[in-house]
């Protein structure tokens, strides 16, 4: 009996790639990866990397090997703080300087070319002379890379532009030394049309130098452009913080951030960055998160409170304990979350990137049927090979290579910047789709946590702030969510040190029933309400019960004064998250484990029709199932272990950032921000993405199948043809930055300001 073979453990890793300036550049490196056994491989254009899934029996080196095989240079990432950006990868350092030179060589032969009044005796020969040096030395990259194709068997944009230069130079160098153009009184007129040459062969020197001239600019441009859509992840990298002051003892010394351990203690000054994840243990400041989370208001915090790596400190002196560092810490996790995002492909640009692979052969091929057939009806060879350079250089699959990551690029990172964090494009995709999302209640609707939501003291009685003020003081010897829940009610709203531990003398918890202990020499009780209340206190405790809040009676000396109404707050921007995403055509689902009471109590605030209670998690995820047999694109927000099942078995799973790394591991999207609002804001951007992609996809389409039969039939000049081939992948680019300056409705957000979400607990 044959032995199973045991499956190949496999890992991932990303390649820097040099060289590939179009589509079918990405297209071959693609190729040549999965040629290998085992490997997968998805390249991005923009970014110039390679995301590869291989055998780690194979090792870095053969993939290394393979894209040097197809003609392009490829290495491992190094360090991020050393990380050399893409354009400075692909576009060598000396094309500033190429681009000034070749704009101060051929700016006179076009002037001289296209305005005939200015053509003097000779102005033929000095065109050529400076031509020379354009179409050899600034070409010269085109050139190079033309050729290492062609040893590797392949052709990519690189080979159409060099072609057309070399075709356009060695044409008009013809004409001047045996075609009769070199006449030292030769004038030529200027025409957009190729015309027959009427026993003198034109010069074409102006498409010699035009075509490097515009090309070089349109990737200079559109280098320049790209940078502004890798802002994010730029952004990301420098909220690290390179030095730390660790304190050891009553003895402060600073060290490398990257050395900072788990459990150490680091101080944050005020104005500096938090190092990393961490708990504070002394002090208390506020916290700038923008930048981390898309929270616009700083976070108060003290001692016992959570802190971010890389949020600000925007108050007092913190003395933090580290938690977590390294690719452990939040702001890790998000960047490689945005980086993840940003070298995926839709389904759209796989599609592109077939077409490229077979685009450039394609194209010369017409480009020689084009020269071949305007010869054979007996045309003049001036027009015919006019015509034929005119579809070497018009024809750009540049186009189609850079519209969909660009624009992901820009969208993943102004989603990063508003809390939103996209795992990919296939997320992005289905994002757009989804018609119905199931919400959970505890943590995702509501804030997760008791709080004292109402106080109904007895008439004539000792008053609410005193009976809140000894409820607490006795609760502070509780750690029940109950008396913590008090506890901080009280803090918040009564004066600075009125709750007072020391004030508190035989403490004693009865479990299930409440505590007690003596206040001021008073006997106070915080317990569940046992008979009828009377009067006001009576009131208070059916309305707790009527809203599914648990209510507790304090007791002072025996005698009721106050009923305590606690239960969890819904969110703030809860309501108008849901009313937004039901304007959006998607249909909001209430799924909790709760108890069909507060449920019910939570989805009529906010106007939700649809609720399953007492959901466990396997129910969770058959609801789920049920809902997608119905044919609905169904998404999942969840912030729980018990939520994991559900969101994996969603079309796209939704986490909120505040919730378990569990949800967030099963999740596709994770709303950073804690502000359940950001789930509107997701489903707009991913619209607003993909409507940004399927333009810029239609763009690149359109423009090559409209210029290339002009082109084709003599109606393009080879000037001109090369300005459009370069304006149109600048044109991709800037289409994708407007998603960089993309802002939530401000019309929701009115509407906000208008009608405020409920505050009720639940």
């Amino acid at each position: 009996m044959p032995q199973e073979t045991a499956p190949q453990p496999l890992a991932t890793t990303d390649l820097v790639v040099g060289g590939m300036t179009c589509a079918a550049c990405v297209r071959r490196v693609e190729k040549k990866l999965g040629a290998l056994e085992g490997v997968t491989a998805s390249v991005n254009l923009a970014t110039g990397t390679a995301r590869v899934q291989y055998p780690v029996r194979l090792g870095t080196g053969s993939l290394v090997e393979a894209v040097e095989k197809a003609g392009y240079t490829a290495r491992l990432p190094e360090p991020p703080s050393v990380e050399r950006t893409r354009e400075d990868e692909d576009a060598e350092p000396g094309v500033p300087r190429r681009l000034v030179v070749t704009a101060l060589l051929a700016v006179p032969v076009l002037v001289l070319s296209m305005v005939p009044a200015l053509q003097f005796r000779n102005w033929q020969w000095l065109c050529f002379v400076l031509a020379a040096p354009v179409a050899f030395w600034s070409a010269w990259p085109f050139h190079q890379r033309a050729l290492r194709g062609l040893r590797h068997g392949a052709a990519t944009m690189d080979t159409l532009v060099s072609l057309g230069v070399l075709a356009s130079f060695c044409w008009s160098a013809y004409a001047l030394f045996l075609g009769g153009a070199g006449h030292p009184g030769m004038r030529m007129p200027f025409t957009l049309l190729p015309a027959a040459s009427n026993g003198v062969a034109h010069v074409y020197l102006e498409a010699a130098v035009g075509v490097p001239l515009f090309v070089l600019l349109g990737r200079h441009l559109e280098a320049r452009a790209r940078h502004g859509t890798s802002a994010a992840l730029r952004a990301l990298a420098e909220l690290g913080v390179k030095e730390v002051t660790v304190r050891s003892g009553a003895v402060d010394h600073t060290i490398p951030a990257a050395r900072l351990a788990v459990g150490q203690v680091f101080l944050v000054r005020p104005g500096e960055r938090v190092a990393t994840d961490g708990e504070v243990v002394e002090g208390t400041s506020a916290v700038d998160l923008s930048l981390v989370t898309g929270e616009t208001q700083p976070v108060e915090v003290a001692a016992g409170s959570a802190v971010t790596g890389g949020a600000v400190n925007a108050g007092g002196l913190l003395l933090v304990r580290a938690t977590a560092v390294g690719a452990d810490t939040q702001l890790a996790r998000i960047t490689a979350l945005v980086a993840e995002a940003q070298s995926g492909k839709a389904r759209a640009q796989r599609l592109a990137d077939s077409v490229a692979g077979v685009f450039v052969p394609v194209v010369l091929t017409l480009a020689v049927t084009v020269l071949g057939f305007w010869l054979g009806a007996g045309a003049d060879p001036q027009p015919a090979l006019t015509a034929c350079v005119a579809v070497l250089v018009v024809a750009c699959p540049c186009a189609l290579g850079l519209a969909t990551p660009t624009a992901l690029m820009a969208a993943t990172g102004r989603g990063s910047q508003l809390g939103i964090l996209v795992k990919g494009p296939q997320a992005l995709e289905s994002l757009r789709r989804i018609d119905t999302v199931v919400l959970d209640k505890t943590g995702t609707l509501t804030s997760g946590h008791l709080t004292v939501t109402a106080v109904t003291s007895r008439e004539n009685g000792i008053g609410a702030e005193e009976t809140l003020r000894l409820a607490a003081t006795v609760e502070t010897g509780s750690e029940h969510p109950l008396g913590r829940a008090v506890v901080l009610h009280a803090e918040r709203v009564l004066a600075e040190g009125a709750v007072r531990t020391d004030a508190l003398d035989g403490f004693a918890a009865t479990p299930g029933h409440g505590v007690r202990g003596h206040v001021d020499g008073r006997l106070v009780e915080v317990r569940a309400p046992e008979g009828e209340l009377p009067g006001e206190l009576g009131s208070g405790l059916a309305a707790a019960l009527g809203a599914a809040h648990t209510p507790v009676v304090v007791y002072v000396d025996g005698r009721p004064e106050a009923v305590l109404a606690l239960g969890d707050v819904v969110r703030p921007g809860s309501y108008h998250a849901v009313d937004r995403l039901r304007r959006l055509g998607v249909r909001p689902v209430l799924a909790t484990g709760d108890q069909e009471e507060p449920a019910r109590a939570v989805a009529s605030a906010l106007g939700i029709q649809e609720v399953h209670a007492r959901c466990a998690p396997e129910r969770k995820a058959e609801l789920v199932r049920e809902l997608r047999e119905k044919g609905l694109r169904v998404a999942v927000v969840g912030d729980g272990v018990n939520d994991a099942a559900a969101l994996a078995e969603a079309d796209l799973g939704i986490a909120m950032g505040t919730g378990t790394d569990v949800a967030i591991g099963a999740a596709d999207i994770t709303l950073v921000r804690d502000d359940i609002e950001a789930l509107a804001d997701a489903v707009r951007l991913a619209r607003r993405t993909l409507a940004t992609i399927r333009g810029n996809l239609l763009w690149a389409f359109g423009y090559n199948v409209v210029t290339i039969p002009l082109a084709m039939v003599g109606l393009l000049n080879p000037m001109l043809a090369a300005a459009a081939m370069s304006l149109s992948s600048v044109l991709v680019v800037l289409s994708s930055l407007r998603l960089r300056r993309w802002q939530p409705s401000a019309a929701a957000a009115v509407a906000g300001r208008r009608r405020p979400s409920p505050r009720a607990a639940f």
